[in-house]
Order: C-alpha cells, then sequence, then structure tokens
C-alpha cells in the first residue's frame, strides 16, 4: 500500500503509448511523445502513477492476463529506462455487456477501477486527477471525483473535435497535461 495520496490515474493506449487494437504483444509497445517526461514530472510532484485500462481483449479471448502482464512489464521497463516507476495498473478483463446483460462496475466509465485505487492505494479523489484521450475516461474521472483532462494523443483529438465530453482540461499530450495538473498541485 503506498502512503501517497495525491494520484494521477493514466490511461494507457492513446495516452501512454501508441494504441495498438488488442496489443498483446511486449514488442508492441511503443511511447508517445511527451509521456516518459510528463510522467518523470508528475512522480517529481510527489503525484502517485497508477495506470487503469479497459482490456477487453481478454473477456473476448483474443488474448489471456498473462500476455497483458507481459505487456505491462515491457512498459514499465521502457519507463525505469526513462527514470518512471509506476505505482500500479488496474485493468478490466471483461468485454462490453450484450444488450440486456449486467456488466461489471470495473469498466470505465463505471468507477469500480477508481473504487480499487482508494482501496488499495489510499487516493484521495480531491487531490487526484485522471488523464485519458477517450470521453469514456474523462467520464470516469468525473465519477470517481477526480479532475480530468483530455489529451489530444491517440482517440483524444477526434473525441475533442466531435465535443464528446467535457474535461477540465485538454492538452496535446500527458507532457502538456502534467504541467497542467502540477501548477495546480499544492506546494511544500
Amino acid at each position: 500500500m503506498s502512503s501517497r495520496h495525491a494520484f494521477v490515474l493514466l490511461d494507457r493506449d492513446g495516452t501512454i503509448i501508441h494504441d495498438r487494437h488488442y496489443l498483446s504483444d511486449p514488442d508492441g509497445v511503443e511511447l508517445l511523445p511527451g509521456a516518459a517526461l510528463g510522467l518523470r514530472k508528475l512522480r517529481e510532484s510527489g503525484f502517485g502513477l497508477l495506470v487503469v485500462t479497459n482490456q477487453s481483449g481478454i473477456g473476448r479471448g483474443y488474448f489471456t492476463q498473462e500476455a497483458m502482464h507481459a505487456v505491462h512489464a515491457r512498459l514499465e521497463e521502457i519507463l525505469r529506462a526513462q527514470g518512471v516507476v509506476l505505482d500500479g495498473f488496474l485493468f478490466c478483463p471483461h468485454a462490453p455487456p450484450k444488450p440486456g446483460e449486467t456488466g461489471c462496475d470495473c469498466r470505465k466509465p463505471l468507477p469500480g477501477m477508481g473504487n480499487q485505487a482508494m482501496q488499495h492505494y489510499g487516493m484521495v479523489p480531491e487531490q487526484s486527477f485522471m488523464v485519458g484521450d477517450k470521453a469514456c475516461d474523462v467520464a470516469f474521472g468525473r465519477k470517481c471525483g477526480l479532475r480530468t483532462v483530455l489529451v489530444r494523443t491517440g482517440y483524444g483529438a477526434k473525441q475533442e473535435a466531435a465535443n464528446a465530453c467535457a474535461p477540465d482540461y485538454v492538452a496535446d499530450d500527458l507532457g502538456q497535461a502534467a504541467e497542467w495538473i502540477c501548477a495546480l498541485a499544492p506546494k511544500g
């Protein structure tokens, strides 16, 4: 359990790394421009860093949890080489529910992963943020009581153009998002 209370929750695909449809091969992990710099700045400012990711490919049978963990291990390896350490990964392995089915509560935009962040990591929502490239990331952040940032990487520019969501801030990339978040962080 981390002693940190202020966290930045981060979508994975399209926010930290290039979005590769149903990524299951660690060799496909490639950081987006500005991602390592932004994560390092957030860490240096005292934020905990948690990746929150929908991984419906597991529920659809496209790949296993072990394959996803290998992708996450590769991401951690790449980030460590850039001076960044993540606090952890939270994921939803379920496929979206079919019409008439009741789905899980952990698939973004539902708040299940945010609840896990509060329970397992001690995240305080009022001190924390959500950064992602989709409307579901922004909606998730709002449901968890977090301030939200939409990045224009991944699907973000299209989501912004379509007015698909109303984040607290829109940033070109994770580096710019980190600057805005750090400017709001309490000093001292």
